[in-house]
């Protein structure tokens, strides 16, 4: 099935469009690039780029964009049933998340003609992976202090300063660069968003090993890197209403699937148990049966919070800080229950059954990751605050 006989289904028969994207995955995706596979395989950078190109051709990503640009003119209420299946299935992380789910839509938002035309096909089409750099040295959260400058030489603007765990860096051909164009004094004033070329000279990106052996993280130096006027985005000292939107996208839609991929790593996680005599006596022990149906009600919060957001932004409003509401519930009960999985399987028979050694590589991989969860995209305190400010309206401490 292509595209266009994909998206007829849309409007036409909604279950059936659902049907057909879960056929289309279970009939493309190889079956050793699955988490849960017990002979997994990872596919390399250009593998991930070709299946992700296939599953834009195939009208699973780009769902909602509009059709002028390149995407398949639906609403987010097909883009959710896409997440959701997308979910449903372990299969590897987009390799261009920051590029379909940030800095896409606030092109969309807020970008010219000519850059919607320019930046969205090419997403679409993998021919450029994006990286985000807000985070700094020494304004993590606190992005009102980052100090990488952004000043006008009468051609080109020029980039100088120190980004830090940037995702993907290495491999991104663009950077949705925020930068600083009046003084740190000016704190949300004078704030610039851009779409910088990772390849422009004075970048360099070096890569951050991490804790669990991979370097998917970099520092990214700027020395009078030049960007050009077409690739600015938005008013020069307009950056911080932008940076609050896609803020409010990261916590709340970027990676929508999230919550179907959480109840899959239960699904998984309880079957690899019952494969081992061991794991299956703990299940029926009450103290960890409460824990995993606790787990379960966090995960149908999410999915009720993810579909509640949808259905406002598809009836003209807005999601606000209720991502941070979102952000904080998922990032908190995933590092719960990754310990929770590490607990168990570290109590298998010896030798572990392949299935148990399986859930024992994925879960140890995201164990380790989850560690991030409670920082990235702005830590827990970041979102208690907000929370407190700006939907409870707490006063604040004398």
């Amino acid at each position: 099935m292509d595209s266009a006989a994909l998206n007829a289904l849309a409007s036409s028969d909604p279950a059936a469009y659902r049907r057909a994207i879960r056929d289309w995955i279970a009939t493309n995706l190889p079956p050793a690039w699955r988490s849960d596979a017990i002979d997994k395989v990872d596919p390399t950078l250009e593998e991930l780029k070709d299946w992700e190109a296939r599953m834009y051709r195939a009208g699973l990503w780009g769902a909602a964009w509009p059709k002028e640009y390149g995407g398949h003119g639906l609403t987010l209420r097909e883009h959710l049933i896409v997440s959701q299946e997308v979910g449903r299935v372990p299969m590897p992380e987009s390799v261009n998340s920051i590029g379909k789910e940030l800095a896409g839509p606030i092109i969309l938002a807020i970008g010219t003609e000519e850059q919607k035309k320019r930046f969205i096909p090419a997403i679409l089409e993998m021919r450029e992976i994006w990286c985000q750099g807000f985070s700094e040295p020494e304004a993590g959260s606190d992005l009102a202090g980052l100090r990488t400058r952004a000043t006008h030489d009468g051609k080109v603007w020029r980039i100088n300063g120190q980004k830090i765990w940037t995702s993907g860096g290495w491999r991104a051909q663009r950077c949705l660069l925020l930068a600083r164009t009046g003084t740190l004094e000016d704190r949300h004033k004078g704030l610039a968003l851009f779409a910088l070329r990772m390849d422009a000279p004075g970048v360099t990106v070096q890569r951050i090993k991490q804790i669990d052996g991979e370097a998917e993280f970099a520092q990214v130096f700027f020395d009078n890197a030049p960007v050009e006027e077409i690739d600015a985005l938005g008013a020069p000292n307009e950056g911080w209403k932008a940076a609050v939107r896609v803020l409010e996208i990261e916590r709340a839609t970027n990676r929508m699937y999230r919550a179907w991929r959480l109840e899959n790593e239960l699904r998984h996680l309880v079957s690899a148990c019952r494969a081992d005599p061991n794991l299956a006596t703990l299940l029926s022990d009450p103290a960890y049966a409460q824990r995993l149906a606790q787990f379960r009600i966090e995960v149908e919060v999410l999915k009720r919070y993810v579909e509640g957001a949808v259905e406002d932004l598809v009836s003209g409003g807005s999601i606000g800080a209720r991502g941070s509401l979102m952000k904080l519930h998922w990032s908190e009960a995933h590092q719960r229950f990754v310990a929770l999985a590490m607990e168990l399987l570290n109590q298998a028979s010896l030798p572990p059954p392949p299935e148990v050694r399986a859930a024992q590589r994925r879960f140890r991989k995201a164990y380790m990751r989850a560690r991030a969860e409670t920082i990235y995209a702005g830590t827990s305190q970041i979102q208690l605050g907000i929370i407190a400010d700006r939907i409870l309206r707490l006063p604040r401490a004398a």
